[in-house]
């Protein structure tokens, strides 16, 4: 059995970072939350980039401290044992039925509309993500981080033409005085603008293959999140000065509609492509995550097992393959069952949060002085978060108390 491959450089761990966090989320929440908060939803972001700002930095002095494949789960596994770690591993693991088949039937949307009519269709536009996740995957690493960079300098490119198009000024990126009778309606577009930087826990994962991970993958966690809100806010001025939002078609369109109110019909394809490749790159992170999460558990536990061995490329083969099929099955179900896609989201950003939770936790235990500090200002964000997600709340919490039951007392694994 050998090591994952350490071929992640600084450049393309930015890459994978601000593409995981921009992914679905440019075309929809800046739109919505405006839809909210009207202008004030600058307030929003200001407040939401402030808050945020700790739980990033706690994730890299983690990752910088403790790189490895197991992401949350190790930091978890340093501070309180191996019996919670297998519970927040699988608790990850549960997400790939619920969380990434629903970024994939989006990604598919994007994709149907340059596909050619006889591929063009719900399900076989799913399953073609499924099969090029596969081909992206088993190029290993370095090649996954430099498809991902490109598509961030698109990404970047994209949205500066807006801004330039759109007309954007100085003044129009100043938010107006606070105010106090509209905080309500701005603490409910902090609440949905959140998800935007859902994609952290993910890229912890990834350290172990950084050929500096020290150095590099602190920077890259923090530069990335910087990328990421740049564009947000950025685009959101365009939003908002175009007055594109404040109906549900409109909300999940503001993209197309500001692509034809700016530049005309004529680069509606480069716009659905865009669209596609920035999801495509918030799906093929969590697929490696998710393959590293379930190689990283067989290498401690079961070293010996299929599941434990890497390929000549460094790539943890058997669970890629294992997540992919799971990924296919449950995009299958997914369009047999009609089931809303926005309920498969609920579940599992509310998993998400639980998982941001324990290691903000094992933060306050494993780091000392400020980065003690801010993990405990962290903690207390992530539970106001969990509470203010309702339902997906008590699913994530009954399922990681099921899994913690059921997970059987080896004598090699320390109970907490």
């Amino acid at each position: 059995m050998s090591g994952l491959k350490r071929e992640i450089t600084l450049i393309g761990g930015i890459g994978q970072m601000s593409t995981t966090l921009l992914g679905t989320g440019l075309f929809m929440v800046p739109a919505i939350a405006a839809s909210i908060a009207g202008q004030d939803m600058l307030w929003a972001w200001w407040l939401l980039i402030f808050a945020v700002c700790p739980i990033a930095f706690t994730f890299a002095a983690l990752g910088k401290r403790y790189p490895n494949a197991g992401g949350a789960s190790y930091f978890v596994k340093q501070a309180f044992g191996s019996r919670l770690e297998k519970a927040i591993a699988l608790l990850f693991i549960s997400v790939i039925p619920v969380g990434v088949p629903a970024a994939i039937a989006i990604a598919g949307g994007f994709a149907q509309q340059f596909l050619p009519s006889f591929l063009a269709q719900p399900l076989t536009a799913q399953l073609l993500v499924v099969v090029l996740l596969m081909v992206v995957n088993f190029s290993g690493s370095k090649i996954s981080s430099q498809f991902q960079t490109g598509i961030a300098i698109g990404i970047l490119v994209l949205v500066g033409l807006f801004v330039w198009f759109g007309d954007i000024s100085v003044s129009d990126s100043i938010p107006a005085t606070l105010p106090a009778n509209n905080l309500p309606a701005i603490g409910s577009a902090v609440a949905v603008m959140f998800w935007c930087f859902v994609g952290i826990e993910a890229f912890a994962h990834m350290g172990e293959e950084f050929k500096r991970p020290e150095r590099d993958y602190p920077i890259a966690i923090l530069v990335g999140c910087l990328i990421a809100g740049t564009v947000y806010y950025l685009f959101s001025l365009v939003v908002l000065k175009h007055h594109a939002f404040g109906t549900q078609e409109l909300n999940t369109t503001s993209v197309p509609y500001l692509s034809n109110l700016l530049f005309g019909s004529g680069l509606t394809w480069l716009i659905s492509l865009t669209g596609f490749l920035a999801c495509f790159a918030t799906i093929n992170l969590y697929t490696q995550s998710l393959a590293r999460m379930i190689w990283s558990l067989a290498r401690e536990y079961k070293p010996s097992s299929s599941v434990a061995r890497i390929s000549i490329k460094g790539v943890p083969s058997v669970a890629t393959v294992f997540v992919g099929i799971t990924l296919a099955l449950s995009c299958v179900f997914g369009e047999l069952s009609n089931i809303d896609i926005e309920v498969f989201l609920t579940l599992a950003n509310g998993i998400f949060v639980v998982i941001y939770l324990f290691a903000m936790l094992s933060a306050v235990k494993l780091l000392s002085g400020k980065g003690k500090a801010l993990a405990i200002f962290s903690t207390i964000l992530c539970v106001l978060v969990l509470f203010s997600i309702g339902l997906a709340m008590t699913y994530a919490v009954i399922l990681l108390a099921v899994i913690w039951v059921l997970i059987p007392r080896f004598n090699n694994t320390k109970s907490i």
